[in-house]
C-alpha cells in the first residue's frame, strides 16, 4: 500500500463538492436548515405573552371601569376583541376558542378599588393553553390600585388585587396542555416521513416501475398508498388518548367523533405532503431531510412550544397555512374545553382546505412522475 498522498486525499474532496453541488436538494438542505433554525428561533419565538384574544365584561359601566379597562390594554397583554354586559357570553366565546380570557369588572368596582381587602375584578383564562396562564400571572402582578389611583409605581397592595380563575386546568397541570398537542406532532412527524420514505423507497426497488405497467391511475395509485397511512395515524391518535387518560389523566370532554374526524382530515393533510415530497426526491435519505424541513416550522410557529400571540405578524401568517397550528387548536379545543366541530368551524375549514389542496398537488404530481 501506498503511502498518504495530498493529492489523492485532494481529489476526493473536490469529488464529493462536486456531487453535493449537483444534489441540489442536499446542498439546498445544508443552507436551508441552518437559516430557517436562525430566523425560526432568532426572530419569530418570544417568549414574551402579548396581545391575547379577550373579552372584557364590564358590569360597572363607569368611568373607573373603563380606565381599568383601558389599563389593561396599554399592559399589551390582552386585546380586547369583545366588550360584554354578561359573563355567560365570555364563558360561551372562553369554549368556542373566540377568545382566550375575560375580565369580569363587578358593579361595585369603587367600592372594590377603596377596599384592601377584596378583589378588584376577575381574570377567566383559557387553561388549556399554558401561555394564557403565563398571561394570567403577569396580570396577577398588574398594580391596579397605583395605576387608579394614577400612581404609575407598584404597590404591595396591587399585587392580589386580581382574582384568576382558570377554566378547563383549575390545577394548571401541564400535561392537560401538553398531551392533546402531541397528538399532532407524532401524526406529523410519522405521517409525512413514513409516506415519503415508503413511496421513495418504491422507486429506488423497481416496484414503482412495475405499478406503471398496470392499469392504476395516478388517483388511484396515490389513495391506494394513503388508505393504509390513514389506519396508522388513527392507531396511533387511540395509543396517545389511551396512554394520556391512563398515566396523565388527560380527559377528552368533548365528542370522540368530533376528534377522530378532525384527526382524520389531519392525517390526510399529513400524508398528502408527504406524497408530495416523495416527488420531489429521489433517495430515502433526501426524504427524511425534507421531512424534517417541513416539520421544524409547524412545531415551532404552531403554538405548541411557544406562544403564537407573541410572534411577529410575518410568522404567524406562515403559521396559519401550517396543518397542525389547526389541528393543535382543534384537538385542544374537543378534548379540553369539551367544543364540537361547529364551535372550531374555521380550524375545521383551515384542514380540509389544506388537505384538499395538497392532496390535488400530489396527485398531481405523481400523475407526472408516471409519465
Amino acid at each position: 500500500m501506498s503511502g498518504f498522498s495530498l493529492r489523492r486525499l485532494l481529489a476526493v474532496i473536490r469529488k464529493e463538492l462536486r456531487q453535493l453541488r449537483r444534489d441540489r436538494l442536499t446542498y439546498a438542505m445544508i443552507v436551508g436548515i441552518p437559516l430557517m433554525q436562525l430566523l425560526l428561533f432568532g426572530y419569530a419565538i418570544n417568549m414574551d405573552v402579548r396581545h391575547l384574544p379577550a373579552a372584557v365584561v364590564d358590569q360597572a359601566g363607569s368611568s373607573a371601569s373603563r380606565e381599568l379597562a383601558e389599563q389593561l390594554l396599554q399592559s399589551r397583554v390582552f386585546e380586547f376583541n369583545e366588550v360584554l354586559t354578561a359573563p355567560a357570553a365570555a364563558d360561551r366565546l372562553l369554549q368556542q376558542g373566540t377568545v382566550k380570557a375575560a375580565v369580569i369588572i363587578p358593579p361595585d368596582l369603587e367600592e372594590r378599588l377603596s377596599d384592601p381587602d377584596r378583589k378588584v375584578f376577575q381574570l377567566v383564562v383559557d387553561g388549556s393553553d399554558q401561555v394564557v396562564q403565563q398571561a394570567a400571572r403577569q396580570i396577577g402582578q398588574f398594580p391596579v390600585r397605583s395605576l387608579m389611583r394614577g400612581d404609575a409605581s407598584a404597590t404591595a397592595d396591587s399585587v392580589s388585587a386580581v382574582e384568576i380563575v382558570s377554566y378547563y386546568n383549575p390545577q394548571r397541570e401541564a400535561p392537560l396542555n401538553t398531551v392533546p398537542g402531541l397528538i399532532g406532532v407524532i401524526l406529523t412527524m410519522t405521517m409525512v416521513m413514513f409516506t415519503a420514505i415508503a413511496l421513495v423507497r418504491e422507486r429506488e426497488q423497481g416496484n414503482l416501475e412495475f405499478l406503471i405497467t398496470t392499469p392504476l391511475s395516478s388517483a388511484e395509485l396515490t389513495i391506494g398508498k394513503v388508505l393504509p397511512f390513514i389506519g396508522i395515524g388513527l392507531v396511533q391518535t387511540t395509543l396517545v388518548l389511551i396512554l394520556g387518560a391512563l398515566v396523565f389523566q388527560v380527559p377528552v370532554r368533548g365528542s370522540l367523533l368530533a376528534l377522530y374526524t378532525a384527526a382524520l382530515v389531519f392525517i390526510i393533510a399529513s400524508l398528502a405532503l408527504g406524497i408530495f415530497i416523495s416527488t420531489l426526491v429521489t433517495t430515502q435519505f433526501q426524504a427524511m431531510q425534507a421531512a424534517i424541513f417541513t416539520f421544524l416550522p409547524q412545531m415551532l410557529l404552531s403554538g405548541f412550544i411557544f406562544p403564537f400571540e407573541g410572534m411577529p405578524a410575518p410568522a404567524q401568517w406562515l403559521a396559519e397555512v401550517l396543518p397542525l397550528t389547526h389541528f393543535i387548536r382543534l384537538v385542544r379545543g374537543i378534548m379540553l374545553r369539551g367544543a364540537g366541530l361547529v364551535d372550531l368551524w374555521p380550524e375545521l375549514l383551515a384542514l380540509v382546505v389544506f388537505a384538499s389542496v395538497a392532496m390535488w398537488i400530489a396527485t398531481l404530481r405523481v400523475h407526472k412522475r408516471l409519465d
